[in-house]
């Protein structure tokens, strides 16, 4: 009689790996249910919502937006000095635009809400399964994933879209400083320049990779509460980079295909 030969290591981390994905569908499928239901924003569920919705990302807001300013001024400058330099500056205001505006300040948005909230509300969320107080189920009980997880994952979300929100108007805001400088006179013509560029179907995949973004820095990274092994922080940080990846290039070949 024939035995079977035991799973090696790298074919149970394989199994285990993909079980985790899968928990990590069913629990975008539970959120997104839990966040189109009334009763989540009602009773002791709102002010939990508030409170994370506030904590994630107004306490980071000031100084992520000089940051942004900051790293946005580099990019900018460089863009139209050497823009000017080749004699293209009408092209300079949509170099900036797409390059920075488009695609790297949503990005940087979403990673920064990663590493500096999720990633500690993933571990938070683990805690609580640990100690017993969240069930992994819905029908185990919606109260606490009501009260711990439908929070954390808006409150992630808002934080990108927020924080995409203000980085991308202060780096329009500065290509024209940069441009023109304190001039009114550029404004319609560089308003135009812009509205050339935003043209609904930009603006469309825009909108849906900035959501696609908040969406998997929301969710991601709290799928770490299903995640028994060691180092799941890392785990949590590579899955979500590895979504945002996937984000980003979905994003590029809407706009350049």
């Amino acid at each position: 009689m024939s035995v079977m030969p035991a799973p090696t290591p790298s074919w149970t981390a394989s199994v285990q790996g993909w079980r985790l994905w899968v928990a990590l569908l069913r629990l975008m499928g539970r959120l997104l249910a839990l966040a189109l239901q009334p009763a989540s924003y009602r009773g002791a569920a709102w002010p939990r919502v508030a409170q994370h919705l506030v904590t994630a990302a107004l306490p980071a807001l000031w100084w992520y937006a000089v940051l942004s300013a900051l790293f946005g001024q580099v990019v900018i400058r460089i863009v139209v000095v050497t823009a000017q330099g080749y004699g293209l500056t009408q092209y300079a205001v949509e170099a900036v635009v797409r390059v920075l505006v488009l695609e790297l300040l949503p990005l940087a948005a979403a990673l920064f809400v990663l590493l500096r909230v999720m990633l500690a509300r993933g571990a938070e969320l683990r805690r609580l399964r640990r100690e017993g107080r969240l069930p992994l189920e819905l029908r185990d009980g919606l109260e606490p994933w009501r009260l711990h997880v439908l929070p954390r994952a808006l409150g992630g979300a808002f934080a990108v879209v927020l924080l995409t929100m203000v980085s991308c108007i202060l780096a329009c805001v500065l290509t024209y400083l940069n441009l023109y400088g304190f001039s009114p006179w550029a404004w319609p013509s560089y308003t135009r320049a812009v509205g050339q560029i935003f043209n609904p179907a930009v603006t469309l995949i825009f909108s849906l990779k900035t959501l696609g973004f908040a969406l998997a820095v929301g969710v991601v990274p709290l799928a770490a509460m299903f995640d028994g092994r060691s180092h799941s922080d890392v785990r949590a940080l590579v899955r979500t980079a590895a979504v945002l990846l996937a984000v980003e290039l979905l994003g590029l070949v809407g706009n350049y295909y």
